[in-house]
């Protein structure tokens, strides 16, 4: 939401427009709807699986169901689909740019620091899950 929030912020002080040629707010439209779509998916499997979903909160189980089969953090490929898909959307370069360093501070802060948590907290049945699925997609 910062990356947004700031992006935004450079496009009213120096706008940088990005080509879509008209496709841009249908596929950033598609893009959104897509992300709020997983993340509710990704949600409801938490509740099914009676753990929480905020990273915060000590988890309960190794959840593997529901978009969790195709990616093991759903939760922040929709995050990276809404900001892409704001960006494509308005056209906002800097929305865009700045999904490289979220990108790979989600990655290598947040996910990263997860893992560790769950591969400690489960053990094997974490590291069966890993070898599974991708940490993306």
């Amino acid at each position: 939401l910062g990356a947004i929030v700031v992006g935004a912020l450079l496009e009213r002080v120096w706008r940088w427009e990005i080509p879509t040629a008209g496709w841009g707010a249908a596929v950033g439209a598609l893009l959104i709807l897509i992300a709020c779509v997983l993340f509710v998916l990704a949600v409801l499997e938490f509740r099914r699986a009676g753990t929480p979903p905020e990273p915060h909160k000590p988890t309960t189980a190794i959840v593997t169901s529901g978009p969790y089969r195709v990616s093991r953090n759903p939760i922040y490929l929709a995050f990276t689909l809404v900001q892409l898909g704001i960006a494509l959307w308005i056209g906002s370069g800097w929305i865009l740019v700045l999904l490289l360093p979220v990108s790979v501070l989600m990655n290598y802060a947040v996910i990263s620091r997860e893992e560790r948590y769950l591969d400690r907290k489960f053990g094997d049945e974490y590291f069966r899950y890993r070898r599974k699925v991708r940490r993306w997609i």
